[in-house]
């Protein structure tokens, strides 16, 4: 029996059997490959090389693979911009530029060498190459964000040098290519100059404004993501109208969307999904496609060309990661990050390769010949295989060191279970955002979620039943979209307070979220008996939130710290809840205190959250806390430390918060923090009869007199 000739219907140009095809190599690739501890990027390019024209035929490289391609690797240095911890960065500002120089000059100056030496190459086509050689792409940056080290020193030495050596390649290559067309003058470089800085000005001082103000107008998902897309590529066609690359920016965007979108964010795991799951898979295959391994067999000199690459390459991007290892005494996995980051050769290599088959040296001769042009292309794939190899063990073993090295330094830490009340509908997800920026984002455990129902009337209790549950399953959406459990519990209790309180319980809650609307009656009357109910039946920490715009789109976070607040036992607790959230959102913390507790609080954030900008305002009398109104502006987020009372922070003037709120803070968002106490819940301290007035007394003395002892202790050793 004969077979059918399959060949004849091949490649496939079917856009249905396309698609499903290259979802089945996005789908196997990494379960396959994951089992013989291949990186998966490996995987894409290979898988693209076999169903290419290059290999078995079997798919053609459509439109839709050029548009999905460019949309993946757009997608790729966006992302880069995005994670990037930018107060890492302008620590290792020095380090990124120096790697910069060393990642493009050794490439660069070797590669002329051998393209004149070796190859016989003209000086043009020595240069070309050696462009070629000096750039990179960021291809293995998604290991990196599988292994939670994007905001790693190396990393933002990598992605700096990248940025630094593929501008100067794209200077050159606008030179090389203005000499051969005969357009290369002063005034062309003037207004090439002139270009990028006027584009560069347009998106670092419109797109954060444009984006904070869309961000504040309007909160679906779905318009949110499609807006961060839309200006991914406006600033990808910005930057290609100004001489420069798409990918630059791409990179651009990223960096200035940087801090309005948090890390553990809903937005953010989405942009990230959608880039991991279809468009970078979708580049890689693409960029596979290209791949001619028969090239190989085609004679000596495209093999020649092609070690040559390959070695030079290789060898050149090492170097310069070991002489900037060196030179600032960096650690072993350091160097196999930068050397793994910047070895891969893709999307700027193809542009340079482009641009070389279109420049005419003479009639009919061309600055790229046919030995070049497979030569670079076969190097893309050794690039990017030797890259991903190299990052993938490289992040693992930071990932392990890390791991190791917290390990032994949380073992005294508690074990967080951070429980958010949902009362009213409206607060709901700036409750759980809030929530998801204060919590641990290494912890494996659940979000906890109640709600209290205290209708009495049976024909209305399940009506507001529905409600509550319906609160609860938006809350648990919002937390799952950024891949973290919720556990919810919606409960029916005589008092709303002591249904919080039993649930909390319950479930071994560690701290408590409240809502608090923003009308000033229930302001006045959620910080009066609702609140001191919950505070005198729990010793942990209760944070009561009121936010009026979307957490993402705060500016700056004031600390308002009462003296002796460094005594009470949740003291670091609240201050690693505020650094988190400043962390998160890449805004300026500015802690206003007392001189003895700021130098408790600068230690701390030096230890523990160095990246994070932090500023300091000595605030001697608690009374003082009216003089920050002048200081805070509408997208600040005003936090105030209070304490309960017979805790040695504790002050009279506290009882005065709710009025001060409403008449001087009315218009912020707001965050008031009771830390933890030491022992049970002060249920007993009720302070209405003289013999409880009496005993308020003598605790406090009793308080100050501690206070004054551990002072002392402290001056004297």
């Amino acid at each position: 029996m004969n077979l059918p000739d399959i060949s004849t219907h091949l490649p496939i140009t079917d856009p249905t059997w396309i698609f499903f095809l290259v979802l089945m190599i996005i789908l196997f690739a990494p379960i396959v490959l994951g089992r013989l501890r291949i990186p998966h990027i490996i995987g894409m390019i290979l898988a693209g090389v076999v169903i290419g024209k290059y290999g078995f035929n079997i798919l053609e490289r459509d439109s839709s693979f050029e548009l999905f391609g460019k949309v993946g690797i757009y997608y790729i240095m966006f992302l880069a911009g995005l994670e990037m911890d930018l107060e890492n960065l302008k620590k290792n500002l020095s380090k990124a530029f120096v790697f910069g120089i060393l990642t493009f000059c050794i490439p660069f100056g070797v590669g002329m060498w051998v393209g004149m030496s070796l190859l016989g190459f003209s000086v043009g086509t020595s240069m070309l190459l050696s462009c070629i050689l000096a750039s990179h792409t960021l291809v293995a940056y998604p290991i990196v964000g599988r292994y939670g080290m994007s905001r790693h020193a190396s990393v933002s030495i990598s992605i700096g040098g990248t940025m630094f050596a593929l501008t100067v390649a794209l200077f050159v290559l606008a030179g090389i290519s203005g000499i051969y067309k005969g357009e290369l003058d002063s005034g062309s470089w003037i207004l090439f100059i002139g270009k990028c800085v006027g584009y560069c000005a347009f998106v670092f001082l419109v797109f954060p404004r444009f984006a904070r103000w869309f961000f504040r107008t309007y909160e679906d998902n779905v318009m949110q993501y499609i807006f961060v897309l839309a200006l991914v590529f406006l600033s990808a066609a910005l930057a290609e109208l100004a001489g420069l690359e798409g990918i630059f920016g791409a990179f651009l965007a990223g960096l200035v969307l940087n801090r309005l979108i948090p890390h553990v964010s809903p937005l953010m795991n989405r942009t990230e999904f959608v880039g991991n799951a279809l468009f970078i898979p979708y580049f890689l295959i693409g960029v596979g496609m290209l791949i001619n391994l028969r090239a190989l067999f085609s004679g000596i000199g495209t093999i020649k060309v092609v070690l040559i690459m390959v070695l030079v390459a290789t060898l050149t991007k090492w170097l310069a990661a070991w002489l900037t290892q060196v030179i600032y005494r960096m650690s072993k996995a350091s160097r196999q990050m930068m050397f793994g980051l910047s070895n891969a050769h893709a999307a700027g290599a193809l542009a340079m390769v482009m641009v070389g088959t279109k420049i005419e040296v003479e009639p009919g001769i061309f600055l790229m010949n046919d030995d070049m042009l497979n030569g670079v292309v076969i190097m893309i794939l050794f690039s990017c295989i030797i890259s991903s190899v190299v990052t993938e063990h490289a992040a693992r073993t930071m990932a392990l060191a890390e791991e190791n090295g917290e390990m032994g330094m949380e073992r005294g830490k508690e074990d967080e279970r951070m429980m958010v009340s949902i009362a009213n509908p409206e607060t709901v997800e700036p409750l759980v955002n809030m929530a998801l920026l204060m919590r641990d984002p290494k912890s494996k455990k659940e979000l906890l979620a109640v709600t209290v129902e205290v209708e009495y009337d049976e024909a209305k209790k399940q009506a507001k039943l529905a409600q509550r549950r319906k609160s609860l399953e938006q809350a648990a959406r919002i937390a799952s979209a950024v891949d973290v459990p919720m556990k919810t519990r919606c409960r029916l209790s005589t008092n709303a307070a002591t249904g919080i309180l039993n649930t909390a319980g319950e479930m071994n809650a560690t701290e408590i979220v409240l809502g608090l609307h923003h009308k000033h009656g229930l302001l006045d009357s959620f910080l009066g008996s609702f609140s001191q109910s919950i505070l005198k039946g729990t010793h942990r920490q209760l944070m009561i939130v009121k936010c009026l715009m979307p957490v993402n789109t705060l500016r700056r976070i004031m600390v308002a710290v009462p003296p002796k607040a460094e005594f009470e036992a949740g003291f670091y607790k609240w201050v690693e809840r505020v650094a988190r959230i400043g962390g998160q959102l890449g805004c300026r913390v500015h802690f206003w205190a007392h001189p003895d507790t700021m130098q408790r609080i600068k230690g701390y954030m030096h230890k523990f959250h160095g990246n994070v900008r932090v500023e300091f305002s000595l605030m001697d009398d608690w009374d003082d806390l009216l003089l920050m109104s002048s200081k805070i502006a509408y997208d600040h987020l005003l936090v105030i430390v209070s304490a309960r009372k017979g805790a040695i922070s504790y002050q009279t003037s506290f009882e005065e918060l709710p009025e001060q709120i409403i008449k001087y803070f009315s218009n912020n968002s707001l965050m008031l923090i009771y830390p933890d106490q030491l022992g049970d819940p002060l249920e007993n301290f009720t302070f209405s009869s003289p013999l409880r007035q009496s005993e308020s007394r003598i605790y406090d003395n009793v308080s100050k007199w501690i206070y004054k002892w551990l002072k002392k202790g402290e001056e004297l050793g």
